[in-house]
């Protein structure tokens, strides 16, 4: 067994008191000795975490066993390293960006698209009536995703409600949303089905889900995560890489965050241009005053701040 899990779950549920919920659910994961990055919001729960099998066993155990969290669902990876530097648990008003935030419109709870396992996707993903969407941001399927999805040019997902357009011409077809873990498709299914769309899907759990659930055929590339290990390997059938690096252009599964922090660019580079420059996307970011200093893997740890109550 590998010393550390990493987790990574939501749960659209109603917490009444989010913010009281925020700040106990902060002192105890710290009484627990987790790491990782969780948002409370009254929607819901939307977290990852890293810690010892048994901290991490236990996280699950007393979460199940509060009624608000009945049902919820954890995807599990091994790994030799916390993936987290540091704990943070924040309130929020959503518990992923999106700007969809009337629960009489959009609500997971109550509609959504009709939720489908890696194998079933796998079969439904050929078929000349399917489409399948991507529903994450540049960076993200610019670095891996599924072959022949349509993407959106978006820098994060609360640009997602106006990309809805360019999908109007798709309405008799059958639409299946992915995205890393599954929670971005619960709002953004709802809302193509808000818009008309009437065949609608999602693959649930995600990427990460049906990784495990089919050894990842016709994933290209590798996936984006949040947490110290930047992406994570999917596809162990058919391979192949579809990144190329910023700076040389030579093919690159490697993805870093600018050092400079005025910049912060999620970029493919590959080893020998990140520490030519480094961890910079350019010369001028290499020279800039506020470039962290290069700790050769392009992940940077935010100041810490453990909780954040202001609504973002």
């Amino acid at each position: 067994m590998a010393p550390y899990h990493i987790l990574l779950y939501y749960f659209y549920t109603p917490i009444e008191d989010a913010e009281t919920f925020a700040l106990e659910h902060l002192k105890y994961c710290k009484t627990l000795g987790v790491r990782g990055r969780i948002i409370v919001a009254h929607e819901g729960l939307n977290g990852s975490i890293s810690g010892s099998p048994e901290q991490c066993q236990q996280y699950m155990d007393d979460l199940r066993a509060d009624k608000r969290f009945e049902g919820i669902e954890f995807k599990i990876d091994e790994s030799e390293d916390h993936a987290f530097n540091r704990l943070h648990v924040r309130y929020k008003s959503e518990i992923v960006h999106s700007g969809l935030r009337d629960p009489s419109i959009i609500n997971p709870r109550q509609k959504t698209g009709v939720h489908i396992d890696g194998k079933t996707f796998l079969e439904m993903k050929e078929q000349d009536d399917v489409v399948v969407v991507d529903v994450r941001s540049n960076y993200e399927h610019g670095v891996g995703r599924f072959k022949n999805a349509i993407t959106f040019d978006m820098e994060n997902f609360r640009e997602f409600p106006e990309k809805v357009k360019q999908l109007e011409a798709l309405k008799g077809k059958k639409i299946i949303t992915y995205c890393t873990g599954g929670i971005k498709c619960e709002k953004a299914s709802a809302l193509l089905l808000e818009h008309g769309f009437e065949d609608v899907y999602q693959l649930h759990g995600g990427i990460i889900k049906y990784a495990k659930e089919t050894g990842g055929k016709d994933f290209d590339g590798v996936c984006y995560v949040f947490d110290g290990r930047i992406t994570v390997p999917v596809n162990e059938v058919n391979p192949t890489i579809i990144s190329n690096c910023h700076i040389c252009n030579i093919p690159t599964l490697r993805m870093v965050n600018c050092a400079n922090v005025e910049c912060n660019e999620h970029l493919p580079i590959c080893e020998d241009c990140g520490e030519k420059l480094e961890g910079a996307c350019s010369e001028t970011c290499k020279e800039h005053p506020r470039k962290r200093p290069y700790n050769g893997t392009g992940y940077y740890v935010r100041p810490p701040v453990e909780v954040a109550n202001s609504i973002k």
